[in-house]
């Protein structure tokens, strides 16, 4: 395969539709079983070949995504562009009906290498950018400096809108629009459909 369509991506992982919490508080009608992408890493190289050509030009020292599927793929690019490989892990706070719940942290050995450094942040999928937000938070606390935002795929705008008020490029080997609304705002919680939380820890 060396296609880079919204199509080709789609065909490497598994969907599905219902009633679904995200992790950043909103609810969707599609989720996208993300787990099977990195099972064969051959079948993604083109869209990981493509990224990295996105990146080459903000000379950056480091490339960082949220575990797990972000950490997996800032591996793979930071090997490509020869620079050093950051991740950061998720802590989920109570749920207080506020959204973005998700916190991201960098390990402190990490996080003491970090400081002043030129950071991309990637992630597989990015909608609502939960997670990228969340590691965007933990760079800048750490005193990196992340120039830029990049997915192998970008559903909707809500995320990218993010990085771009905050002056962070955002970059994207495909873009597909997608549907996800506010709780309040919920077509089918409307219909009463049963919700599946998405960002629930796994029992």
């Amino acid at each position: 395969m060396s296609e880079t369509t919204v199509a080709a991506f789609l065909d490497l992982v598994a969907g599905r539709h219902g009633h679904f919490r995200l992790e950043s508080g909103h609810h969707s009608g599609l989720w996208l079983d993300l787990d099977p992408l990195f099972t064969r890493p051959r079948r993604i190289e083109p869209f990981v070949a493509t990224l990295t050509s996105l990146l080459n030009s903000y000379d950056v020292e480091g490339v960082c995504g949220p575990l797990l599927g972000g950490a997996f793929l800032a591996q793979l690019v930071a090997q490509t562009l020869g620079v050093e490989f950051y991740f950061t892990e998720r802590v989920m706070q109570p749920r207080n009906g506020a959204s973005y719940r998700a916190r991201y942290r960098l390990a402190p050995s990490l996080a003491a290498r970090i400081r002043g450094k030129r950071i991309a942040m990637v992630d597989d999928v990015m909608s609502a950018g939960s997670a990228l937000r969340g590691t965007y938070t933990e760079l800048e606390v750490n005193g990196a400096v992340p120039v830029v935002a990049a997915a192998l795929l970008v559903l909707g705008s809500t995320g990218a809108d993010f990085f771009s008020h905050c002056g962070v490029s955002v970059e994207a080997v495909a873009r597909d629009e997608y549907e996800m609304w506010l709780p309040a705002d919920c077509p089918l919680c409307a219909a009463d459909q049963p919700l599946e939380d998405m960002a629930a820890p796994a029992v």
